[in-house]
């Protein structure tokens, strides 16, 4: 199939382009800056310079790859670095969500893309009552911390949107936390701060987090373009959903850091707010079982302490040859 990767040069998209290459299909990927159009190259896609939140220029790269899919894998997360205040760090992410997708499924109706499939999360999405591990059925979080409530209606508004869609019909796909050389948890400025006992385990630490290795969510991206069923969600986590106070501690030790610091979720509130406290506290985790039933899918990296642990073997490679 042709394939049109918008974000191709992205935290997925960089895993994502040569996967879908290597099965067989032909890939358009986009970058807005001129400068990565080399990148995408190296990758073995075609490049398009587009912007996600200008229309005309995504329309026109659209219109010009006539995919037969189109994968949306836009987001800024890169500039999300301040987490105390959320909903700022991930304001341009919660526009390309919204309007960008949009402007993306229109595109991908006008040039006759018959699939769309597009990137959510669920990390800390769901409900903070009843089990710790959620499924597709499990309802969102109805009463979110405020400082996530912008984030969590974008990912509302692109998940009814995608897959009300029938032409083409639209796929979403919930990914985990996000880890992988030199992104999301394993980034270096979580490293540092980790390494500085710079981020405590708040309160009783029992917040659930469900991971997933970038490589890991790229092959689910390909597994859903080949096999994916319209009008469906899909969990894109690890095996092993873990809790806060297990996953941070280990971490730590695996980079060669002392242990966290604990704090008590009053002061968490003071120094980080009510959603952090959240996040360490009471979110959930998700289930894979769909994705791996239905796609025929199933993580390389089934566990968080596997890919961690992995990460941490050739940092200490690499500063060894340094």
């Amino acid at each position: 199939m042709r394939i049109f990767v918008a974000g191709a040069t992205g935290a997925v998209g960089q895993y994502l382009v040569p996967a879908l290459i290597a099965a067989g299909h032909s890939v358009v990927g986009t970058t807005r800056s001129a400068a990565k159009a080399d990148l995408v190259r190296r990758l073995g896609a075609e490049p398009a310079v587009a912007d996600g939140l200008d229309a005309g220029s995504m329309r026109a790269a659209v219109s010009a790859a006539k995919p037969d899919v189109v994968v949306h894998q836009m987001t800024d997360l890169a500039a999300a670095t301040d987490l105390r205040h959320f909903d700022r760090a991930f304001a341009r992410t919660n526009e390309l969500r919204t309007r960008g997708t949009d402007i993306l499924l229109d595109a991908a109706r006008e040039a006759g893309a018959r699939r769309f499939i597009a990137q959510s999360f669920c990390g800390w999405t769901f409900s903070r009552n009843g089990g710790t591990v959620k499924t597709e059925v499990d309802e969102l979080d109805p009463h979110p911390p405020q400082e996530l409530r912008r984030t969590l209606e974008a990912i509302r508004y692109l998940e009814r949107t995608v897959t009300a869609s029938t032409t083409p019909e639209g796929i979403v796909l919930r990914y985990g936390f996000f880890y992988g050389p030199e992104t999301g948890t394993l980034s270096p400025a979580m490293i540092d701060q980790l390494r500085h006992r710079r981020v405590p385990v708040i309160g009783s630490g029992a917040g659930t987090w469900s991971f997933i290795h970038t490589e890991d969510a790229a092959s689910a991206t390909l597994a859903a373009v080949e096999r994916g069923r319209a009008g469906n969600v899909y969990n894109v986590v690890d095996d092993h959903p873990a809790q806060v106070k297990d996953w941070l501690p280990a971490l730590a030790e695996l980079i060669g850091a002392k242990p966290p610091l604990h704090v008590p979720a009053w002061l968490g509130r003071l120094l980080a707010g009510e959603h952090m406290v959240a996040m360490m506290t009471e979110v959930r985790g998700a289930s894979n079982a769909k994705a791996r039933r239905e796609l025929d899918w199933q993580p390389a990296k089934s566990s968080w302490r596997q890919g961690f642990a992995e990460f941490a073997r050739a940092s200490a490679a690499q500063r060894a040859a340094a």
